[in-house]
């Protein structure tokens, strides 16, 4: 700003005003080369390395399933029965990189990287040993029924190779798989069905003697994943074996009731090379190397379409048709009473019953119906975003980009969509994230999403 008296100078004398201006520039520049450069502030804004991982959860707090409180103490000055905006979970940062992450009922299993190779860790409800042995600090030591930060989970009761790294986990809703470097499989917590895939024990405690349970079979398995009450396993030659809870068919064995000892599920995908299976509750939908869908268990919202008109509870794989109309589906979401699907051009697809992703006046859908591309980042400024892969909980779902931007519609039970309400959220909605999302898991009532960061 010009003083009063520089302004009257311009006025009174125009040709004075050069002379000022160098006389100002002149003062200015003398000053700034009268300072010591070496004192003054640097910023230095850090630089993410390549492999850095960053966690974000948010949901239901008060199950521990986030893992954010240091302690009791704190937690009882600052309690808060839930998060609603994605939170940075300080745990996963600096000693501990974390590798896999899977949210279940109420509690959150992570793989973390060591100097000495892989660990697993959990927070949350662990009645039914899904944690394994966690005590209190103390000389009594009282096993714990609820932890409220990551510990680690001890595997060395399981007869496995010396040195065998944990690669994946995949949690229930009460039990956990985790997926082992050789292909074998670890299954630990509530067994009263079988879905550890061992001999079911009347009255067992398995919190107080959690058993830690080795699956090997005929073949090596490549992925795992947990459904409410059974396991499903994909080896690398692409079968599937299940065992488990199966009065709804969930198994896929051509038989009901409860099976502890893991086996094929074969139907309509013998001799198919099956590249993904997914099952959130009690239905389990399934890919092969072609594109083609399957699915078995619970269809009693029309999830599996005509093949279930005489019995909502398939328990055999059965070829989907309706499907065809998709085109390739390369990703699959089963839902408590609805499906997602994916197909290779990253449209996605739903149909059952729920919130669908179609507003608040579609609840059914008896075929696999598109969701609108605008609704994921598809516009005039972005016309060849799609979506790269989906997910969902029992009642919620979630889709990510090819720009690793995450989308989440369906019932918000403890603001579990992570936008910042308790609300439900009719169709798909951008999560505000500082970080590139790349794997999200949903629990029944939390979130929890694996990230990089921007720079």
């Amino acid at each position: 700003m010009q003083s009063a008296v520089q302004s009257a100078c311009f006025r009174q004398l125009p040709g004075c005003a050069q002379t000022c201006t160098r006389w100002y520039a002149t003062s200015n520049r003398r000053s700034v080369l009268r300072q010591d450069v070496s004192r003054l502030p640097v910023h230095r804004f850090p630089v993410a390395k390549p492999n850095d991982t960053r966690v974000y959860v948010w949901g239901l707090a008060a199950t521990g399933a986030l893992g954010m409180q240091t302690s009791l103490k704190k937690q009882a000055q600052i309690f808060t029965d839930f998060v609603q905006h994605p939170s940075r979970l300080s745990f996963a940062e600096g000693r501990h990189t974390v590798a896999d992450v899977a949210a279940g009922y109420g509690f959150t299993v992570y793989v973390v990287e060591k100097s000495d190779g892989p660990e697993v860790w959990g927070t949350g409800i662990n009645t039914d040993g899904q944690l394994g042995v966690q005590k209190a600090p103390g000389p009594h030591k009282k096993p714990l029924e609820l932890t409220i930060y990551p510990a680690p989970i001890d595997l060395s009761s399981a007869k496995t190779e010396q040195r065998n790294r944990v690669v994946q986990v995949s949690a229930g809703r009460a039990h956990v798989l985790a997926l082992t470097e050789d292909g074998s499989v670890l299954a630990w917590g509530n067994n009263a069905y079988g879905q550890c895939g061992r001999k079911i024990v009347a009255e067992e405690d398995y919190f107080r003697n959690p058993v830690v349970n080795t699956i090997r079979l005929e073949e090596p398995v490549q992925a795992i994943e947990c459904g409410q009450d059974h396991s499903l396993m994909l080896t690398k030659a692409g079968r599937v074996y299940s065992c488990g809870w199966s009065d709804d068919g969930q198994a896929g064995q051509g038989r009901y009731g409860l099976i502890d000892t893991p086996g094929p599920a074969e139907g309509d995908m013998k001799g198919e090379r099956v590249v993904k299976v997914s099952s959130s509750c009690d239905t389990i939908l399934a890919i092969n190397d072609k594109g083609d869908l399957f699915g078995w268990g619970n269809s009693e919202y029309g999830q599996l379409g005509d093949v279930a008109q005489d019995n909502p509870q398939i328990n055999i794989p059965r070829y989907l048709p309706f499907a065809k109309e998709c085109g390739k589906i390369v990703d699959i979401a089963a839902a408590g009473s609805y499906c997602l699907a994916l197909n290779e051009h990253g449209d996605v697809f739903s149909w059952g019953y729920g919130i669908l992703g179609f507003g608040p006046e579609v609840q059914h859908r008896p075929t696999p119906t598109r969701i609108p591309p605008a609704l994921f980042g598809r516009n005039e400024f972005s016309p060849n975003a799609k979506v790269i892969s989906i997910a969902c909980g029992i009642t919620h779902s979630a889709a990510i980009n090819d720009q690793h931007d995450l989308y989440m519609w369906g019932h918000n039970r403890y603001a579990c969509l992570g936008l910042g309400h308790k609300n439900d959220q009719f169709f798909p909605l951008k999560v505000a994230l500082n970080a590139r999302v790349h794997k999200v898991t949903c629990g029944v009532d939390h979130t929890i999403t694996l990230c990089k960061a921007f720079v």
